[in-house]
């Protein structure tokens, strides 16, 4: 759910890319579209339109709304939708649409409680009719973490890895440990070795096979099933089998800056609680608004490797860090996460190898739905994204001598020469 500002200007904004250069962090962002404040609403399902008028109506009466305020706000990789609309008072809200014959609202709101009894900014679901699956939640800003990274006028621009920029991470390293202290089991759906094997499977069946229209012999599928078989021993066992609550999608774009409106609407509703005791008492007791990172898209949550989160944050899916950055941050969390009581162990060179390993699965995953999103969804602005991931998995692959097979797989697949120089 990323929001761009209301009153952006109407053309979409483009990337190209630039060389990258020691130190810096590269943006290849997807293109946005940016809507003027007047932009209509519009349907393309007439029945629907008119369930929401009714809907808002009702909704805009009850929570002191403006209707004439309304304007599309954000559309994301899946079916929904977001609006964001003005209210008597000064402040705004953001509607979700999400067809309930597509969209499934249930774990949104589940984790949206989560995330509020864990103390975090998160958005707050003010209505919800899960019939007709709309819903009015509290506005975090419009200025994503990302945005302050490479701000939408200088998007294709190279960010320099400043001080500001390290802070913020921290500040994203801090919000997440404290989601990670709120764990608990039989809570969220586990990620599990069927659930790991699902999202491998999309690689094979979408990147290779539909994509880069690439026929695996007998051979070419034995090595790659044997390097899932690895990538999943690693991902469920590394770290004593570690688990917490996975965001599952924690990066930049799905991170708000900090802003006062973050820390005014995104307070817990009442009832919520805060964790207490134990070992992290004397490291997370800051007050709910000092987290100023609004924490977006977290409704595919679940309960798995404590890896994750943290992998997906330093090798984001549209912004590449150089690697001293990304150990930079990933020790900060560790020291953080230990310190606190979350079970990362005592070897930060373990650690680091099952974060990179984790990270590993979410790169051969993402590469077959961002193909998906192509050729199923008609969205293709997610394939120009496609390089750094190969990138991510040959830089994984180079490491370790037992992954050698799949990068030249890997290779194979895609035309190059394979180099091998393994670390480990």
């Amino acid at each position: 759910m990323t929001l761009p500002p209301a009153n952006a200007p109407a053309n979409p904004v483009t990337t190209r890319q630039h060389p990258r250069q020691p130190g810096h962090a590269m943006n290849h962002s997807k293109p946005q579209l940016a809507t003027p404040l007047t932009a209509p609403v519009t349907w393309a399902d007439p029945a629907r339109g008119q369930a929401f008028a009714t809907w808002l109506a009702r909704t805009a009466e009850r929570h002191g709304l403006a209707p004439a305020s309304l304007r599309v706000a954000s559309a994301d990789a899946s079916f929904r939708r977001y609006f964001r609309i003005d209210d008597l008072k000064g402040g705004s809200c953001i509607i979700m649409d999400a067809p309930p014959d597509k969209e499934d609202c249930q774990p949104f709101v589940k984790v949206a409680r989560l995330m509020a009894d864990a103390g975090l900014p998160a958005p707050r679901v003010l209505a919800w009719d899960e019939a007709t699956g709309f819903m009015l939640l509290s506005d975090l800003g419009a200025q994503t973490m990302m945005d302050v990274i490479a701000p939408p006028p200088a998007v294709d621009a190279v960010a320099q890895a400043s001080q500001a920029h390290h802070g913020l991470y921290l500040q994203a390293v801090d919000a997440l440990v404290r989601w990670q202290l709120s764990s608990k089991p039989d809570v969220l759906p586990p990620y599990d070795d069927a659930l790991l094997s699902r999202e491998l499977a999309l690689f094979p069946d979408w990147y290779v096979a539909q994509h880069r229209g690439f026929a695996l012999s007998t051979d070419q599928q034995a090595v790659l099933g044997n390097a899932f078989n690895l990538i999943k021993e690693s991902n469920l066992q590394s770290l004593n089998g570690a688990q917490v609550f996975v965001h599952r999608d924690y990066m930049a774009r799905n991170l708000m800056a900090p802003t006062l409106v973050a820390a005014r609407t995104s307070l817990p509703p009442e009832g919520a609680h805060f964790p207490r005791g134990g070992p992290s008492e004397n490291i997370l007791t800051m007050p709910h608004t000092a987290y100023g990172l609004g924490i977006l898209d977290f409704q595919d949550a679940v309960y798995g490797p404590i890896t994750y989160d943290i992998a997906s944050l330093m090798r984001d899916a549209f912004l590449t860090w150089e690697e001293d950055f990304v150990l930079d941050i990933t020790i900060r969390y560790w020291q953080k996460a230990r310190t606190a009581g979350l079970p990362v162990g005592d070897d930060f060179g373990e650690f680091y190898r099952a974060v990179e390993w984790m990270g590993l699965q979410r790169h051969l995953k993402i590469l077959g739905i961002f193909a998906r999103l192509t050729l199923r969804d008609g969205k293709p602005k997610y394939l120009a994204d496609t390089p750094r991931f190969i990138k991510y998995v040959r830089a994984t692959a180079a490491r370790y001598r037992s992954l050698g097979p799949l990068m030249v797989l890997l290779d194979e697949i895609e035309g190059n020469e394979t180099r091998v120089g393994y670390t480990f």
